[in-house]
């Protein structure tokens, strides 16, 4: 095989097994090639990786090393997306009634999901995440696009329990937003004790949900590794019960009777590097 041909099926495995450490032999025995001219092909691949925004090559030293995909967004491009996406949400027309935001395209844009999911990804690389939890509905393609970078399994908290899930935790949380006593589940063959879980919503107002999906892992013995959401809204922040996340975008100034509204950074973009 041609160097040429090999760093194209070398990238594309790569890009398949994000997180997972491929061993040089690996790639030496797949491809007949010596271990120099791998190391050399790893080298071009990671400066490229690098060079594109595509991430980097994590090496790992020992006789059980090898490389590491890690995804992950430059600082720059990083900083224009999420610029982007702040001018599409102060669209006057995506207001709804409490403050709310019509997000339902965006989630529905597969490249704009996947972007997303990537920040997320960089901006909790140096957590070890075992598993990415959201509740049903509109949180659920970000969970995946995350999960796909970080390379690990999605569970799904739902209001009601499913027939085809079987047994089942549940509990009740109060909403930080309207107050009401709700219910929440997740099915006991979902998570292992001492899970390390990171927990992707779409939108959070007081934080309610979210403390709830923390309370549901507590009752599995789980651990809460962190906490991304899309868009916060700014003006619960003095009724908020959750602190320590990160967001993508922040609401602010929503005016319902002259239609404005301005979105602005959020804090995630702090931890991309």
């Amino acid at each position: 095989m041609k160097r040429s041909e090999r760093l194209v099926v070398m990238t594309h495995y790569l890009l398949d097994h994000p997180r997972e450490l491929v061993s040089l032999p690996f790639f030496s025995e797949t491809y007949q090639a010596a271990k120099s001219s791998i190391s050399e092909d790893l080298g071009i691949i990671n400066q490229m990786f690098q060079k594109e925004s595509i991430g980097y090559l994590q090496t790992v030293s020992g006789a059980a090393g090898g490389v590491k995909y890690i995804p992950q967004f430059s600082k720059e491009y990083s900083e224009s997306f999420v610029n982007q996406l702040c001018n599409r949400l102060e669209d006057p027309e995506r207001l709804l009634p409490g403050g709310y935001l019509f997000m339902s395209d965006l989630l529905g844009e597969p490249q704009t999901v996947r972007n997303i999911g990537r920040l997320f990804a960089s901006a909790f690389a140096d957590k070890e995440v075992d598993v990415v939890m959201t509740v049903a509905t509109k949180g659920i393609p970000l969970a995946y696009a995350v999960a796909s970078y970080l390379n690990v399994p999605v569970v799904i908290a739902r209001r009601d329990p499913k027939v085809t899930e079987g047994s089942t935790v549940s509990i009740n949380y109060v909403s930080g937003s309207t107050r009401k006593i709700q219910t929440m589940v997740l099915t006991k063959r979902s998570l292992q004790e001492k899970s390390r879980v990171l927990i992707i919503d779409d939108f959070m107002k007081a934080g309610g949900t979210i403390t709830g999906m923390k309370n549901l892992l507590e009752e599995f013995n789980a651990i809460t590794a962190g906490i991304g959401v899309l868009a916060e809204a700014e003006d619960e922040e003095e009724e908020r019960v959750v602190h320590d996340y990160l967001s993508l975008v922040q609401i602010i100034n929503v005016d319902d009777r002259n239609k404005q509204i301005k979105v602005t950074n959020g804090n995630l973009l702090d931890k991309i590097t």
